[in-house]
Protein backbone atom coordinates (compact mmCIF):
# COMPACT_ATOMS: atom_id res chain seq x y z
CA UNK A 1 0.00 0.00 0.00
CA UNK A 2 0.72 3.49 -0.20
CA UNK A 3 -0.01 7.00 0.62
CA UNK A 4 0.36 10.07 -1.36
CA UNK A 5 0.25 13.77 -0.28
CA UNK A 6 0.00 16.12 -2.68
CA UNK A 7 0.54 20.32 -0.81
CA UNK A 8 -0.38 23.72 -3.48
CA UNK A 9 -0.52 27.01 -3.02
CA UNK A 10 -3.55 27.17 -5.08
CA UNK A 11 -3.36 31.44 -5.76
CA UNK A 12 -7.08 31.76 -5.57
CA UNK A 13 -8.91 28.56 -5.76
CA UNK A 14 -11.50 29.89 -7.97
CA UNK A 15 -8.98 31.31 -10.05
CA UNK A 16 -7.09 27.91 -10.18
CA UNK A 17 -10.59 26.31 -10.16
CA UNK A 18 -11.33 28.67 -13.76
CA UNK A 19 -7.61 28.54 -15.20
CA UNK A 20 -7.53 24.47 -15.32
CA UNK A 21 -6.63 22.89 -11.71
CA UNK A 22 -9.47 20.34 -12.56
CA UNK A 23 -7.65 18.69 -15.08
CA UNK A 24 -4.80 18.38 -12.57
CA UNK A 25 -6.93 17.03 -9.62
CA UNK A 26 -8.72 14.36 -12.09
CA UNK A 27 -5.22 13.23 -13.01
CA UNK A 28 -3.62 13.15 -9.71
CA UNK A 29 -2.71 9.84 -7.65
CA UNK A 30 -3.06 12.35 -4.05
CA UNK A 31 -4.55 10.65 -1.19
CA UNK A 32 -4.39 13.99 0.73
CA UNK A 33 -4.50 17.78 -0.93
CA UNK A 34 -3.42 20.40 0.88
CA UNK A 35 -3.88 23.77 -0.34
CA UNK A 36 -3.14 27.53 0.60
CA UNK A 37 -3.85 30.99 -0.18
CA UNK A 38 -7.67 29.71 -1.19
CA UNK A 39 -9.14 33.23 -0.62
CA UNK A 40 -12.67 31.20 -0.59
CA UNK A 41 -15.02 31.58 2.03
CA UNK A 42 -15.33 27.98 3.70
CA UNK A 43 -19.16 27.15 2.12
CA UNK A 44 -17.71 27.37 -1.41
CA UNK A 45 -14.16 24.86 -1.24
CA UNK A 46 -15.55 21.63 -1.22
CA UNK A 47 -17.85 22.05 -4.37
CA UNK A 48 -14.31 24.55 -6.21
CA UNK A 49 -12.42 20.96 -5.39
CA UNK A 50 -14.86 18.85 -6.69
CA UNK A 51 -16.72 15.43 -5.79
CA UNK A 52 -15.15 12.87 -3.82
CA UNK A 53 -13.48 14.52 -1.55
CA UNK A 54 -13.72 15.11 2.19
CA UNK A 55 -12.35 18.80 3.05
CA UNK A 56 -11.85 20.78 5.88
CA UNK A 57 -11.03 24.50 5.43
CA UNK A 58 -9.85 27.65 6.95
CA UNK A 59 -11.09 31.36 5.94
CA UNK A 60 -8.89 34.44 7.11
CA UNK A 61 -11.20 36.89 8.45
CA UNK A 62 -9.11 39.12 6.10
CA UNK A 63 -11.58 38.68 3.07
CA UNK A 64 -8.89 37.71 -0.34
CA UNK A 65 -6.43 36.86 1.55
CA UNK A 66 -4.45 34.03 2.41
CA UNK A 67 -7.08 30.37 3.40
CA UNK A 68 -5.58 26.99 3.99
CA UNK A 69 -7.83 23.43 3.23
CA UNK A 70 -7.43 20.12 3.47
CA UNK A 71 -9.04 17.42 1.06
CA UNK A 72 -9.17 13.73 1.78
CA UNK A 73 -10.00 11.19 -0.92
CA UNK A 74 -13.45 9.89 0.44
CA UNK A 75 -12.91 6.74 -0.68
CA UNK A 76 -10.20 5.90 1.72
CA UNK A 77 -11.43 5.23 4.41
CA UNK A 78 -8.35 4.17 6.91
CA UNK A 79 -7.99 8.07 6.37
CA UNK A 80 -11.50 9.40 7.84
CA UNK A 81 -11.00 12.94 9.56
CA UNK A 82 -10.94 11.98 12.83
CA UNK A 83 -10.26 15.55 14.13
CA UNK A 84 -9.15 18.85 12.68
CA UNK A 85 -7.97 22.30 14.29
CA UNK A 86 -7.90 25.49 12.79
CA UNK A 87 -5.42 27.93 13.64
CA UNK A 88 -2.15 28.19 14.99
CA UNK A 89 -2.04 28.28 19.25
CA UNK A 90 0.23 30.72 20.44
CA UNK A 91 -0.48 33.73 17.47
CA UNK A 92 -3.33 36.20 17.68
CA UNK A 93 -4.95 38.32 14.97
CA UNK A 94 -6.81 38.83 11.79
CA UNK A 95 -3.42 38.23 10.28
CA UNK A 96 -2.45 35.35 11.21
CA UNK A 97 -5.81 33.56 10.63
CA UNK A 98 -6.14 31.31 7.44
CA UNK A 99 -2.90 30.39 7.83
CA UNK A 100 -2.65 26.84 9.65
CA UNK A 101 -4.99 23.73 9.90
CA UNK A 102 -4.45 20.58 11.48
CA UNK A 103 -6.26 17.29 10.20
CA UNK A 104 -6.08 14.04 12.28
CA UNK A 105 -6.10 11.40 9.76
CA UNK A 106 -7.26 8.09 11.53
CA UNK A 107 -4.85 5.33 10.20
CA UNK A 108 -3.55 5.92 6.57
CA UNK A 109 0.01 3.82 7.12
CA UNK A 110 -1.78 1.01 8.62
CA UNK A 111 0.61 1.00 11.39
CA UNK A 112 -2.26 2.19 14.03
CA UNK A 113 -1.28 5.61 14.61
CA UNK A 114 -2.54 8.76 13.61
CA UNK A 115 -1.05 10.95 10.80
CA UNK A 116 -1.46 14.82 11.58
CA UNK A 117 -1.66 17.05 8.10
CA UNK A 118 -0.73 20.48 8.64
CA UNK A 119 -1.37 23.18 6.11
CA UNK A 120 0.60 26.26 6.52
CA UNK A 121 0.60 29.50 4.49
CA UNK A 122 3.61 31.22 5.99
CA UNK A 123 3.73 35.19 6.24
CA UNK A 124 5.72 35.90 3.08
CA UNK A 125 6.85 39.46 4.89
CA UNK A 126 8.24 42.12 3.75
CA UNK A 127 11.70 44.27 4.53
CA UNK A 128 10.08 47.33 3.69
CA UNK A 129 7.08 46.59 5.92
CA UNK A 130 8.59 46.20 9.48
CA UNK A 131 5.23 44.81 11.30
CA UNK A 132 5.62 41.87 7.96
CA UNK A 133 8.40 40.46 9.63
CA UNK A 134 7.29 40.88 12.95
CA UNK A 135 4.26 38.82 12.26
CA UNK A 136 6.20 36.07 10.00
CA UNK A 137 8.65 35.47 12.96
CA UNK A 138 5.87 35.82 15.71
CA UNK A 139 3.75 32.73 13.49
CA UNK A 140 7.70 30.88 13.23
CA UNK A 141 8.07 30.89 17.18
CA UNK A 142 4.47 29.71 17.48
CA UNK A 143 4.93 27.50 14.63
CA UNK A 144 7.90 25.76 16.50
CA UNK A 145 6.30 25.73 19.94
CA UNK A 146 2.75 23.68 18.40
CA UNK A 147 5.85 21.18 16.03
CA UNK A 148 6.97 20.10 19.51
CA UNK A 149 3.56 19.63 20.85
CA UNK A 150 2.67 17.17 18.30
CA UNK A 151 5.83 15.28 17.86
CA UNK A 152 5.83 14.60 21.53
CA UNK A 153 2.22 13.21 21.43
CA UNK A 154 3.47 10.36 19.61
CA UNK A 155 1.59 10.26 16.05
CA UNK A 156 2.99 10.74 12.77
CA UNK A 157 3.46 14.58 11.52
CA UNK A 158 3.79 16.21 8.36
CA UNK A 159 4.15 20.15 7.70
CA UNK A 160 2.90 20.85 4.62
CA UNK A 161 2.46 24.07 2.47
CA UNK A 162 4.11 27.58 1.09
CA UNK A 163 6.87 27.98 4.42
CA UNK A 164 7.95 30.77 2.48
CA UNK A 165 11.29 30.04 2.97
CA UNK A 166 14.46 28.86 0.83
CA UNK A 167 16.30 27.01 2.71
CA UNK A 168 19.86 27.04 1.41
CA UNK A 169 21.49 28.04 -1.97
CA UNK A 170 20.15 24.83 -3.52
CA UNK A 171 16.15 26.14 -3.27
CA UNK A 172 16.88 29.75 -4.63
CA UNK A 173 18.20 30.15 -8.55
CA UNK A 174 19.29 33.48 -7.90
CA UNK A 175 20.46 33.32 -4.32
CA UNK A 176 22.95 36.29 -4.68
CA UNK A 177 20.91 38.49 -5.69
CA UNK A 178 18.98 37.55 -2.72
CA UNK A 179 20.97 37.62 0.48
CA UNK A 180 18.50 40.41 1.83
CA UNK A 181 15.03 39.18 0.68
CA UNK A 182 12.41 38.14 2.89
CA UNK A 183 11.97 34.56 2.41
CA UNK A 184 16.32 34.11 1.90
CA UNK A 185 17.28 36.09 5.53
CA UNK A 186 19.86 34.32 7.66
CA UNK A 187 17.30 34.99 10.73
CA UNK A 188 14.33 33.17 8.85
CA UNK A 189 16.68 30.40 7.43
CA UNK A 190 17.78 29.59 10.78
CA UNK A 191 13.86 28.35 11.58
CA UNK A 192 14.17 25.34 8.54
CA UNK A 193 17.57 24.92 10.17
CA UNK A 194 16.00 24.20 14.13
CA UNK A 195 13.15 22.16 12.72
CA UNK A 196 15.57 19.81 10.41
CA UNK A 197 18.22 19.15 13.19
CA UNK A 198 16.98 19.45 16.75
CA UNK A 199 13.50 19.38 15.99
CA UNK A 200 13.53 15.96 14.71
CA UNK A 201 11.55 16.89 11.32
CA UNK A 202 12.61 16.02 7.85
CA UNK A 203 12.66 17.74 4.50
CA UNK A 204 11.34 14.71 2.72
CA UNK A 205 11.22 16.62 -0.73
CA UNK A 206 15.39 17.36 -0.60
CA UNK A 207 16.11 14.13 1.63
CA UNK A 208 14.33 12.06 -1.80
CA UNK A 209 16.43 14.68 -4.48
CA UNK A 210 19.43 14.60 -2.84
CA UNK A 211 21.93 17.47 -3.13
CA UNK A 212 21.41 20.14 -5.92
CA UNK A 213 19.71 23.02 -7.19
CA UNK A 214 16.02 22.76 -7.49
CA UNK A 215 13.51 21.44 -7.87
CA UNK A 216 11.72 24.69 -7.69
CA UNK A 217 7.99 25.19 -6.49
CA UNK A 218 7.53 29.03 -7.18
CA UNK A 219 8.09 31.69 -10.08
CA UNK A 220 7.79 34.53 -10.88
CA UNK A 221 5.28 35.96 -12.30
CA UNK A 222 7.00 38.49 -13.61
CA UNK A 223 9.25 38.58 -16.45
CA UNK A 224 10.93 35.08 -17.99
CA UNK A 225 10.92 33.65 -14.76
CA UNK A 226 9.49 30.32 -15.56
CA UNK A 227 10.47 29.42 -18.98
CA UNK A 228 14.42 29.76 -17.38
CA UNK A 229 13.25 28.03 -14.18
CA UNK A 230 14.67 31.32 -11.82
CA UNK A 231 12.11 29.54 -9.27
CA UNK A 232 12.26 29.44 -5.18
CA UNK A 233 11.76 26.06 -3.52
CA UNK A 234 9.73 27.52 -1.14
CA UNK A 235 6.74 24.63 -1.00
CA UNK A 236 7.63 21.57 1.57
CA UNK A 237 6.65 18.62 3.81
CA UNK A 238 8.33 18.40 6.33
CA UNK A 239 7.62 15.08 8.40
CA UNK A 240 8.63 13.08 11.36
CA UNK A 241 11.46 10.66 10.86
CA UNK A 242 9.44 7.36 11.00
CA UNK A 243 6.87 9.33 8.37
CA UNK A 244 10.15 10.43 6.40
CA UNK A 245 11.04 7.23 6.30
CA UNK A 246 8.37 6.22 4.24
CA UNK A 247 8.95 8.17 1.87
CA UNK A 248 9.46 6.59 -1.56
CA UNK A 249 9.22 9.41 -3.92
CA UNK A 250 8.60 12.76 -4.88
CA UNK A 251 7.84 15.02 -7.96
CA UNK A 252 7.34 18.79 -8.35
CA UNK A 253 3.64 18.70 -11.16
CA UNK A 254 5.53 21.53 -13.30
CA UNK A 255 3.35 22.47 -15.84
CA UNK A 256 4.51 21.83 -19.52
CA UNK A 257 4.62 25.97 -20.77
CA UNK A 258 3.76 29.53 -18.89
CA UNK A 259 0.41 29.58 -20.56
CA UNK A 260 -0.76 25.94 -18.89
CA UNK A 261 0.09 27.43 -15.38
CA UNK A 262 -3.14 27.47 -13.28
CA UNK A 263 -1.28 28.70 -10.47
CA UNK A 264 2.44 30.56 -9.84
CA UNK A 265 3.18 27.32 -7.76
CA UNK A 266 3.61 23.63 -8.69
CA UNK A 267 2.11 20.80 -6.81
CA UNK A 268 4.82 19.46 -4.42
CA UNK A 269 3.36 15.08 -4.64
CA UNK A 270 5.09 12.81 -1.90
CA UNK A 271 4.31 8.94 -1.79
CA UNK A 272 4.93 7.27 1.55
CA UNK A 273 4.76 3.64 1.74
Amino acid sequence: MSFTIATVNVNGLRAAARKGMGDWLADTAADVLTLQEVRAPDELVGGLIGEGWETVSEASLLKGRAGVAVAVRAEREDADVAASRRGLPGVEGDTHTGRWLETDLADPLGDGRTLTVISCYMHSGNTEKPQTMIDKYAFLDAMMERLAVLREAGGHVVLTGDINIAHTEWDIKNWKGNLKSAGFLPEERAYLDRLTTEAGFVDVHRALHGDGPGPYTWWSQRGKAFDNDAGWRIDYQLATAELAARATAAQVDRAPSYDTRWSDHAPLVITYA
